[in-house]
């Protein structure tokens, strides 16, 4: 050891000298091992090594060969050395560092021989640190420079040699623990662009090998080497590992729940954590490289065919905080949602395309796993899902239509693609406020924002969010307490509708809060007392709510609601807070507010008091009600001071429902009270006994009416008319309503109730007449103040009550017809209502459940009804003016099913098992599922609809038939499309439309609507389509007059009368087919941009033809056949003609498109191109070209002989109607231009993919007609002849002379 320090010593002293021969001897004394083990200790120590390592160099010059080897002994040593862990950083780096300056003057065969080492050494795992790693760039750039190099038994260049070194270490295998180290390594060699991608490649598919915690690392460093270039494949790599993760997590987690197995080799917690950590890096390197962030769009762009998974969008949110970056993320956001919602519609509407693609992703599903996946500690993604679901609510919620009517229906049956995306919106917001406390506040702000700023447009959604909001969390909702109440000071100047919804949604929150509640009560206050209208409306609108909200019959609101909130610290408050002494004080305090405002009370006394101001005691005076009181003026408008029916109406029902009580043993324990009460009920009803008598004795003239009377709105006595007319009729309404509750059943009571419905009835008639003549006297009739509770019992008792103690006195009803229309005609009204509101009028009329219930009952009458009483029988029995009883029931029945469908979607089950038809029905309705029910009761109406087609010309109704067709159109989509019942409801279909003969319009077009929609859910209607043209030629004869068309009728329902509007419904239809067509093909475009951008994988050779290429074409062909008859069809001129154009247009644009494919195929996979094809081109140049400009000479020259004779009259005409025409002939004049410039142009693609494909394509094509100057030689002569008349007559004089002019043309004509 002392030995070696001098040497070492002395080594050092020499280099430091100038003595270089003398550091030469020096080192050739020492032998290799010495040398190494010098090398060792120095470095263990950590002591001179650098010094040394330079002195050993400085005494090793490389033009000596032994001093070469020396250098290169150094070198084989420390890398080793280096890399085996036993020394310091310092002393490695500066190792590596020293090596690094010598590399150059190396030579060439001790670069080689380095690299190898190198090679080898990361083949057999020994560069698990990566601390020498560093040198090996160096020695690859040199090598590469070096001229030539012995590559087995001859030379390489040294460029040629990196090369093979490179493309041997890529290709072997990589220890999974230096896959990092490799990939830093790397960002300092020199790559070509496809040794890049070979690489890339290479550390994308280690991907797989690793621990989820070293992937964030290897990222961080791949995307460093994308400043290299393979962006793109980078980014693809990384998002496919990580969607793939994601699967595998899903599938884990999913069996792991169905088979009790908790071990997962993939942890969410974990996974998730990474994608964050992921997230970051690719997020931070885009913001130092925006190339990096537009290939990532055009990547996501160009894979059209499934572009997102949760980490993709996690990603792209993460992105949108770049704000150069932010429109373009939330606007291509937009765009994949709505896309993938409307992909999702048309394959659900189209069983062909359902059979030839798979089931697409839902983005929504995706969505939402992002937003669960960023609770674990995503802060960088939350802030873009809030605003993602405010963009899709502002972007695609309800939109305000004409007159502020609101165009889409609600969230809970969303069913249009936009109404989804605003549905997936309001999720989004929901669950991130459940998930992430930091912007709950902010979320809860914009809501309540937009409540108060979106006046002018619907805000339901936002108001179905906020309730939401409010029953998730309201005990969070109680900390932004103040939020809520600085909204409640604008309550009085937004729209009703808005206040409703704003205090239905957080009433929860009032029953908790005790300021809040008071801040809420002191806005109404004030707002009782406001100028503006709407305000005073909310007002009471808000008291009311509060009112129903706060019972104080045992406290049973509180404990309700305490039910609906899930928090336990909510239930205790309330129960706390609120005990039944204070809701009752609560609700007295609000009543004193509704008094001191409107000045009258809601207790039934003080109504009664009320009342008395418009009744007239005195019993022998006639009418007994003043009407006079009920009207006000203010300058020359008349309007409505007290709306009396009204009035009458509430205080009906107060006593009814008093009466309801107190028979039901609900009473007070106050004796006092009880006497008063009672005395006032009996007043009461002496009061309405006394309305009623007088009603029935009063005539129009009592109350200043008279059917001769004006009752226009345009003047203030019409106006007046009108106010009396309804005043009259609604009291007689409200008072049919009282006797027959109040009649129990008997005759007197009866005879009153069709007495008042008489003096209702002419009334009516009245204004119906008065309406038919001159100016009409309202926009619609007004609504009726019956009750639907009411309606259910009064139709139950006129139809189906057969108690035989009852039959005389309802034989009274039952005797006038319009009185059970007028029934009827009442309950269509209601539903209507219901169904464009979601509610009736009446006490009930709020209730889901209650309505629900009515409807149920009603419905089972009018079923009963009509099904029972065949409308023939009814008509035979007697004619009466208006719509039979059985017409306004079925009528009644659709109108039911379509509202039952949108308001009560879930509970069609329940409503169709409730409805007792036959006695039967109902025990077998309960037991059955839905399929079975639906069934029950189309086999129903299919039986009427064959006894309609079945009675002959004379007992056919087709009213009652398209009625029928309706209502089966409806139940037969509740079937399942693949259940035996839908297939069976086809059969029948397409039966009744190829054995019904009656030439009924209206009756055609709604039977082969619900055969097409049908049979779209079970097959393609393509081969009915051509049936159907040929029937249509078959009928309406050829464009060639002496042609002969054989005649065929697959379908009797098309005939000579029914072919036009029949036409018009097929090409709707072919329409339809074109649409799903051009769809098919615009994936399949997707698809070979996104398989040549994503692998580069070939799809199957063109001789054996893709399942969507063969079906696009079959589809294609099938069509042009049946073109190919309507093209040759003497179609009526007007609405078919253009159509057909139009529809031919299409044809020939999606045939284009179809050639462009092919063309784009043809680029990427040359082959042969598919028989089929050549066929469908075959056949388009047959079957279809030749015809269609047959079409256009036959459409031209009906709109010249139409166009002959009304010229001449309209000469005489205004101008106005000229230029009205000349604006018609302008726009159907581009239809034939562009059917003409369509054929050309799928001519002109046809030319280049026979270019391409080296197939003569255009051998089936003749060539087009040059229609720019065309001479129809028949056409000419008619003129040239019409024109020698007209000489003739005005030059007679000058005969020699025109004979001699008119000669040249003549021989012209002959040539022609």
């Amino acid at each position: 050891m002392p030995n070696m320090k001098v040497t070492v010593d002395t080594i050092l002293s020499l280099s430091e000298s100038d003595g270089v021969d003398e550091l030469q001897k020096h080192l050739t004394l020492l032998s290799d091992d010495q040398l190494t083990t010098m090398l060792t200790n120095s470095a263990v120590k950590g002591k001179d090594a650098g010094v040394l390592i330079k002195a050993i160099f400085k005494g090793s010059p490389v033009s000596v060969s032994h001093g070469a080897n020396r250098r290169l002994l150094v070198y084989k040593h420390c890398i080793p050395l280096c890399e085996s862990g036993d020394l310091q950083t310092e002393v490695t780096s500066d190792i590596i560092g020293l090596l690094m300056l010598e590399t150059h003057s190396l030579p060439g065969h001790a670069l080689a021989t380095l690299a190898s080492l190198y090679v080898d050494a990361i083949k057999l795992g020994e560069m698990n640190s990566g601390r020498s790693l560093e040198l090996f760039p160096t020695i690859l750039t040199a090598l590469a420079a070096t001229e030539a190099l012995a590559y087995g038994k001859g030379e390489l260049s040294g460029d040629e040699y990196k090369k093979q070194l490179i493309n041997s270490l890529c290709s072997s295998r990589w220890d999974p623990q230096c896959v990092i180290h490799l990939t830093t390594m790397f960002r300092d060699v020199p790559l070509s662009a496809e040794e890049l991608q070979f690489l890339i490649e290479k550390i994308l598919r280690m991907f797989l090998k690793l621990d989820l915690q070293e992937i964030p690392p290897l990222v961080y460093q791949l995307l460093l080497l994308t400043a290299k270039g393979c962006k793109k494949l980078v980014l693809e790599g990384i998002i496919s590992y990580f969607k793939k993760q994601d699967q595998l997590q899903k599938e884990e987690q999913r069996n792991g729940e169905s088979e009790d197995v908790e071990v997962q080799t993939i942890l969410q917690d974990q996974l998730r954590h990474v994608e964050g950590t992921v997230i970051l890096h690719i997020v931070f390197a885009i913001r130092l490289d925006h190339e990096l962030g537009r290939e990532f769009f055009k990547n996501l762009k160009a894979a059209q065919s499934d572009p997102l998974c949760p980490f993709s969008i996690a990603l792209l949110l993460s992105v949108a905080r770049i704000q150069r970056f932010e429109e373009q993320v939330f606007e291509f956001l937009k765009g994949a949602i709505t896309k993938n919602f409307k992909d999702d519609q048309i394959q659900h509407s189209s069983k062909f395309l359902q059979e030839l693609l798979p089931q697409f992703n839902s983005i929504s599903n995706m969505i939402l796993d992002t937003v669960k996946n960023s609770v674990f500690g995503w802060d960088h993604v939350t802030q873009g899902l809030v605003q993602l679901g405010f963009i899709l609510m502002d972007s695609f919620g309800p939109k305000a239509g004409a007159f502020g009517k609101v165009t889409e229906g609600a969230s809970s049956t969303a069913k249009t693609p936009n109404q989804l995306a605003c549905r997936l919106g309001g999720q989004v917001l929901l669950e991130s406020f459940k998930m992430h406390e930091p912007i709950r506040g902010e979320i809860l702000e914009q809501v309540l924002n937009r409540l108060v700023t979106k006046t002018a447009s619907p805000v339901t959604h936002f108001i179905d969010l906020l309730s939401s909001i409010v029953m998730s969390a309201p005990m969070i909702l109680l900390e932004s307490s103040s939020k809520v109440t600085e909204t409640f000071d604008q309550l009085s100047y937004l729209p009703l509708s808005t206040v409703e919804g704003l205090l239905k949604a957080v009433q929860p929150l009032l029953k908790a809060s005790m300021s809040m509640k008071d801040a809420l009560i002191l806005v109404l206050r004030k707002a009782m007392f406001s100028s503006n209208l709407d305000g005073r409306k909310s007002a009471v609108a808000g008291f009311l709510l509060l009112l129903k909200n706060f019972r104080i019959l045992g406290s049973l609101a509180s404990s309700q609601a305490s039910q609906a909130i899930t928090s336990s610290q909510v239930q205790a408050d309330v129960h706390s807070r609120y005990n039944t002494a204070a809701n009752e004080a609560f609700c007295l305090e609000i009543l004193s507010s509704l008094r001191r405002c409107l000045n009258q009370q809601a207790d039934v006394r003080l109504m009664l008091y009320e009342l008395k101001r418009y009744f007239e005691p005195e019993q022998d005076l006639l009418p007994p009600l003043k009407l006079e009181s009920c009207i006000s003026a203010h300058g020359d408008q008349v309007f409505i001071q007290e709306p009396l029916a009204h009035l009458l109406c509430c205080t009906v029902h107060c006593l009814l429902w008093n009466q309801n009580i107190r028979s039901g043993g609900n009473v007070s324990n106050d004796e006092d009270d009880e006497d008063e009460e009672g005395g006032v009920q009996s007043e009461l009803h002496t009061i309405l006994e006394s309305i009623t008598k007088r009603m029935i004795k009063s005539e129009l003239e009592d109350f200043e009416l008279d059917k001769c009377a004006e009752f226009s709105t345009s003047s203030s006595v019409g106006v007046k008319n009108s106010i009396y007319a309804v005043l009259v009729m609604g009291l007689n309404e409200v008072l049919m309503e009282y006797n027959f509750i109040t009649a129990n059943y008997s005759k007197n009571h009866f005879e009153d109730v069709l007495e008042l419905f008489k003096r209702y009835h002419k009334v009516s008639e009245i204004l119906k007449e008065r309406a038919g003549k001159g100016r009409p006297t309202s926009s619609k009739t007004s609504r009726s103040l019956l009750s639907l509770g009411f309606i259910s019992t009064l139709l139950t008792a006129l139809f189906r009550d057969s108690t035989q103690s009852r039959e005389e006195c309802l034989s009274v009803l039952r005797s006038s017809g319009d009185f059970l229309r007028y029934s009827v005609s009442v309950a269509l009204q209601k539903i209507q209502q219901l169904e464009e509101t979601g509610h009736t009028d009446g006490p009930e009329g709020q209730s889901p459940d209650k309505t629900f219930c009515h409807l149920c009952d009603i419905t089972s009458v009018l079923m009963w009804r009509y099904t029972n009483v065949p409308s023939t029988v009814e008509d035979a029995g007697k004619k009466e003016k208006g719509q039979s009883v059985s017409l306004l029931c079925l009528e009644g029945l659709l109108r039911v099913f379509t509202t039952v469908l949108q308001r009560f979607p879930t509970r069609m089950s329940n409503f169709l098992s409730s409805l007792d038809v036959s006695g039967e029905g109902e025990a077998e309705g309960e037991g059955s599922d839905l399929t079975e029910q639906t069934a029950f009761y189309i086999r129903q109406f299919q039986r009427a609809l064959m006894n309609q087609l079945s009675g002959g010309e004379e007992g056919f109704n087709s009213k009652e038939a398209q009625l029928l067709v309706s209502i089966l159109s409806i139940l037969s989509r509740q079937h399942n499309p693949s259940s035996q019942q839908f297939v069976q409801m086809i059969t029948w279909t397409v039966k009744i439309c190829k054995e019904t003969n009656f030439e009924d319009i209206s009756l055609t077009k709604g039977l082969l609507s619900l055969l097409f929609n049908m049979h779209v859910l079970y097959k393609s209607p393509v081969s009915l389509l051509w049936e159907m043209c040929q029937d249509i030629h078959s009928q309406l004869g050829d464009i060639d007059q002496d042609v002969e068309v054989e005649k065929q009728s697959h379908f009797a329902i098309i005939s000579m009368k029914t072919a036009a509007s029949t036409t018009l419904l097929v090409l709707s239809q072919v329409g339809k087919v074109l649409d799903e067509v051009d769809w098919l093909i615009a994936k399949k475009k997707g698809q070979i941009g996104s398989d040549r951008t994503i692998s580069g994988n070939t799809q199957q050779p063109l001789g054996q033809q893709d399942p969507i290429e063969k079906a696009v074409t079959i589809q294609l062909g099938t069509l042009l056949t049946a073109l190919h008859e309507l093209v040759q069809t003497a179609l009526p001129t007007g609405p078919c003609t253009d159509t057909l154009m139009r529809e031919l247009s299409r044809t020939y644009s999606i045939l284009t498109t179809l050639t462009k494919y092919y063309i784009q195929l043809c680029a990427t996979q040359p082959g042969q191109l598919s028989a089929r094809l050549e066929k469908l081109v075959k056949l388009s140049g047959s079957h279809l070209t030749p015809q269609c400009y047959c079409f256009i000479t036959y459409v031209q020259s009906g709109e010249l002989t139409a166009g002959g004779p009304e010229k001449l009259k309209k000469k005489k005409k205004e101008d106005e109607a000229v230029a009205a025409a000349s604006a018609k002939v302008l726009r159907e004049s581009k239809a034939i231009p562009n059917l003409i410039f369509n054929i050309e142009q799928y001519e002109k693609f046809l030319i280049l993919l026979s270019k391409k494909s080296k197939v003569n394509l255009m051998q089936y094509m003749k060539l087009s007609t040059s229609r720019d100057f065309r001479i129809n030689a028949a056409t000419l002569e008619a003129a040239l002849q019409e024109q020698e008349q007209q000489r003739d007559e005005s030059q007679q004089t000058e005969d020699s002379q025109v004979s001699e002019e008119n000669q040249a043309p003549k021989k012209k004509r002959r040539k022609q």
